[in-house]
C-alpha cells in the first residue's frame, strides 16, 4: 500500500518501495538505499523514511460495516 506517488510533488516512486526494501535487507542505511536509487528530494525520501504499514490494523475490520 505504498503511495504509487510523492503527496508533495507527485512524482512516481510506487515502483522503487521492492529495491528499497531489499537494500535495507542487505544491510544498507536508509541514506545509502536512498542515495542508490537516486530518490534526492528531501519530499520523496520523506515518503520512504515515514512509510509505515496499516494493512494488518485494517484487516481486522474485515467484516465491519461502516
Amino acid at each position: 500500500m505504498f503511495p504509487v506517488r510523492c503527496f508533495t510533488c507527485g512524482k512516481v516512486i510506487g515502483h522503487l518501495w521492492e529495491e528499497y526494501q531489499a537494500k535495507l535487507e542487505e544491510g544498507k542505511s536508509p541514506k545509502e538505499a536512498l542515495d542508490e536509487l537516486g530518490i534526492e528530494r528531501y519530499c520523496c525520501r520523506r515518503m520512504f523514511l515515514t512509510y509505515k504499514s496499516v494493512i494488518k490494523e485494517i484487516s481486522k475490520f474485515k467484516g465491519a460495516v461502516g
